[in-house]
């Protein structure tokens, strides 16, 4: 009996002798499950990343224009001139700043008449005039020398009735051919100062500054420079510091202290080239770096500057001529819209006896 014996067929090369079996499908999903876990982790954590770097951009791009609006506010300009306003005759002056970095223009207005009185009817022979006496305004943060709702011009006509030159002029965050950013009083001062050097230039022996909001603080600041200042009138005091300014800046945007403060401190430096920390507020608020008689004007309803502030620089001063007038009620910068009569009668009484004791002094 013959056995045959069968002969295996080659398998393909490489082809597994044995069937491995087919890895529970439990097995991979536990395999695959870390690694998407993973990637979702990195692709959220990714996410979350962007989101907050996109938002600590915005933050900081929301505040960088709340510093340059702060540093650039919008001021309309000019409609008119004291001859077409009031009939008063003027002249345009051009001068540079004290610090010689910005220029300054602005309006001289002659007083009425002489000594004896004559009035002077042309611009001819305005610089005849003889008067000594020089009120030199300082406009608020926000408006240029016409300043309506104080208003400039009337103020100018009853100064110049009492025989007083006026000058007026535009810090450089209102003027449109001399344009400069607002630095919170610093270079506005050194613009202030060469005001009152074109009117010592002028014949000026006794120079009053009459200063408005922010052009009250601005005042305060240049006294503290010089000793051609007189005397001063502070209609609604206001001082850029920190506090005064982020009490502002949340009655327009609801903003944390902190950050905001931080932010739009550390970047006002870019847009206006002057840091708050530059502005002596420890000096001014001590009050004893005067010596001149103030008048310190301010209401108690004021939103924009505490009345305390007033009367805390007020309570300061030694000359016997300063005082203070704290109206009830009063709002900022609108005493004399409130009180039109009383207001010019305490001013035209505070300058009388500045008059009169500089004459006396100069005897």
């Amino acid at each position: 009996m013959s056995t045959t014996v069968m002969t295996p067929i080659p398998l393909e090369s490489g082809f597994p002798q044995v069937l491995q079996p087919f890895p529970p499908i439990d097995g991979l999903l536990n395999r695959q499950r870390p690694q998407a876990r993973t990637r979702r982790y990195h692709l959220l954590t990714a996410w979350t990343a962007a989101i907050a770097a996109m938002c600590f951009l915005l933050v900081v791009v929301f505040h960088g224009y709340v510093a340059w609006m702060l540093a650039h506010p919008y001021v309309a300009p000019l409609t008119s001139n004291p001859k077409d306003a009031i009939g008063l005759d003027y002249e345009d002056i051009v001068i540079p700043s004290h610090s010689g970095k910005t220029m300054v223009s602005g309006w001289y207005v002659p007083a009425a008449g002489d000594s004896d009185g004559v009035t002077l009817a042309s611009s001819a022979n305005a610089s005849a005039v003889s008067s000594t006496r020089t009120v030199v305004f300082s406009h608020g943060y926000g408006a240029n020398r016409e300043e309506t709702w104080v208003p400039m011009y009337e103020l100018t006509n009853l100064l110049h009735s009492l025989n007083y030159n006026v000058v007026l002029f535009d810090y450089g965050y209102a003027s449109y051919e001399y344009k400069a950013p607002a630095t919170g009083g610093l270079e506005e001062s050194q613009q202030l100062l060469a005001a009152v050097d074109y009117a010592k230039s002028r014949g000026a022996e006794e120079i009053v500054v009459w200063g408005f909001s922010m052009g009250a603080g601005t005042a305060l600041q240049a006294a503290l420079q010089t000793d051609e200042i007189d005397a001063m009138i502070l209609d609604s005091l206001f001082i850029a510091s920190p506090d005064t300014l982020y009490n502002n800046v949340k009655q327009i945007v609801d903003l944390p202290r902190f950050p905001s403060m931080t932010l739009i401190e550390s970047m006002m430096p870019i847009w206006s080239g002057a840091s708050l920390k530059q502005i002596p507020v420890d000096r001014i608020m001590n009050g004893k770096g005067y010596n001149i008689p103030l008048y310190i004007i301010h209401g108690t309803s004021d939103a924009k500057a505490p009345y305390q502030t007033a009367e805390t620089i007020a309570a300061e001063q030694s000359n016997p001529l300063s005082r203070s007038w704290i109206v009830p009620q009063g709002q900022h910068e609108m005493l004399f819209r409130e009180y039109p009569n009383e207001y010019i009668q305490r001013a035209a009484l505070f300058l009388s006896q500045v008059n009169q004791t500089f004459a006396s002094d100069a005897v």
